[in-house]
């Protein structure tokens, strides 16, 4: 046996300390689960020299199943290297929803990555299966398998495999993981989808632009000069010269184009600037708001996964902020982390790091009250999924019309200059006969 010391909440939302005796730190987290105590921190203080023994008992089963037929047929392992193999996020989200159907299935963990490994339309993925099957069956954890197999794999989804390994719900864990991840991806293409019509649009515009500075400009240029005595008008003439300038120094122009964007691209990369930039980043007029909604669901599905699946509050915290790209919202989640490792509780945390809506900090206030904090989590994730959807709609009702009214007004002025020099150049021609 082996005592902890931990930090809770408790249904009312206040902060209780003390000690348990537990076999392990998964014995302990379903000790304070059964009290009704949602664990902040839990750290083990003295254990005994019997202690260990059941964490190997639990990581026994993952590698007990024979896998000797399998030896015998497979003459070539799948090849070592310190190199890590390269996955895409769907490729993960096919594999975890793979695994834990069939782990789910009754099968043991070695023989469900043999089988994948014999699957002929999984792809890539057999290489990743092989190469798990041999760290598995070779005794090392599946975490740390996951961790020498692919950088795809990340340390939240790591860490969520060691939790399932310890609690014995390795398939439960994996299927929710699997439901995260396409979430995300979901999110993602949210995202990407609501930019692909207006940049259509913009590229449209610019195209047509090019074309009636380099096409139909000189034309009317030609038409002008040939007709004796004719006068270009001053807009012609603008538009005339700006085509003769694109002519001559188009090139110098795509080099300073080309030269702005690579300068711009370094100084973003910078570490140093690259917290500068997220902030300039959510306070972007129109699409900041819609950054930090994007913010909000991968924070709350992030933190109702890990707690769900039976992490600490702060561990889950912790993952949460790593799972974080932009900086200035991570150094509010360190504010948040900080806090709570003091005892505050969540709710106090976020309303004091002055990052979080008043709405999100109600929600997560009802789930410390009724300890079932992973519920109210994810229910706070639907709520802002669908406020964020709801901005992508107005960004996108907002958006369209202000670029068609510009490209309108570019290519009418252009349309006008033109046809106006054409009437005029007519009317002095008829005027001479």
């Amino acid at each position: 046996m082996a005592v902890f010391t931990y930090k809770a909440l408790n249904s009312k939302g206040s902060v209780s300390q003390g000690e348990i005796d537990a076999a392990d730190r998964t014995e302990a987290l379903r000790l304070l689960d059964r009290k009704g105590l949602q664990p902040v921190s839990i750290k083990e203080i003295s254990a005994t020299s019997g202690s260990a023994k059941p964490n190997k008992a639990a990581a026994k089963p993952t590698a007990k199943p024979s896998s000797k037929p399998a030896d015998g047929e497979k003459a070539k392992p799948a090849e070592k290297s310190d190199g890590l193999l390269k996955m895409k996020r769907a490729e993960v989200v096919m594999f975890t929803e793979e695994l834990s159907d069939m782990l789910g299935g009754g099968l043991q963990l070695e023989p469900a990555l043999l089988a994948m490994e014999n699957r002929q339309e999984l792809g890539n993925l057999k290489a990743i299966a092989q190469r798990l099957r041999q760290d598995v069956r070779d005794g090392m954890n599946f975490s740390n398998a996951l961790r020498r197999t692919s950088a795809g794999f990340d340390q939240l989804y790591c860490s969520l495999a060691a939790a399932g390994e310890a609690s014995g719900a390795l398939d439960t864990i994996l299927r929710r993981q699997a439901h995260y991840l396409k979430t995300l991806q979901e999110l993602q293409s949210k995202f990407v989808l609501a930019l692909i019509y207006p940049s259509f649009l913009v590229l449209s515009c610019i195209g047509v632009s090019i074309l009636l500075v380099t096409t139909l400009i000189p034309q009317l240029t030609s038409l002008i000069q040939s007709t004796p005595g004719a006068k270009v008008p001053l807009g012609a003439a603008i538009m005339i010269g700006a085509s003769d300038f694109l002519k001559e120094w188009w090139h110098v122009i795509t080099l300073v184009l080309v030269a702005a964007a690579i300068f711009f691209k370094a100084w973003k990369d910078n570490p140093e600037n690259k917290y500068a930039w997220d902030g300039i980043k959510l306070n972007m007029p129109l699409f900041g708001k819609l950054i930090s909604s994007r913010f909000y669901v991968q924070f709350l599905e992030t933190m109702a996964n890990l707690v769900g699946n039976g992490l600490p509050l702060l561990r889950s915290l912790e993952l949460a902020r790593d799972a974080t790209g932009n900086l200035v919202m991570r150094k509010q989640l360190d504010q948040v982390i900080a806090q709570v490792g003091d005892g505050r509780s969540v709710t106090k945390a976020m309303t004091r790091a002055g990052a979080f809506p008043p709405l999100l900090i109600d929600m997560v206030a009802v789930g410390e009250q009724t300890g079932k904090i992973d519920i109210s989590l994810r229910r706070a994730a639907e709520r802002y999924d669908r406020e964020m959807a709801k901005d992508m709609q107005r960004l996108m009702a907002l958006v369209t019309p202000v670029i068609l009214v510009i490209m309108a007004g570019l290519i009418g002025s252009m349309m006008y200059l033109i046809f106006t020099s054409i009437f005029q150049t007519i009317s002095g021609l008829s005027g001479r006969s």
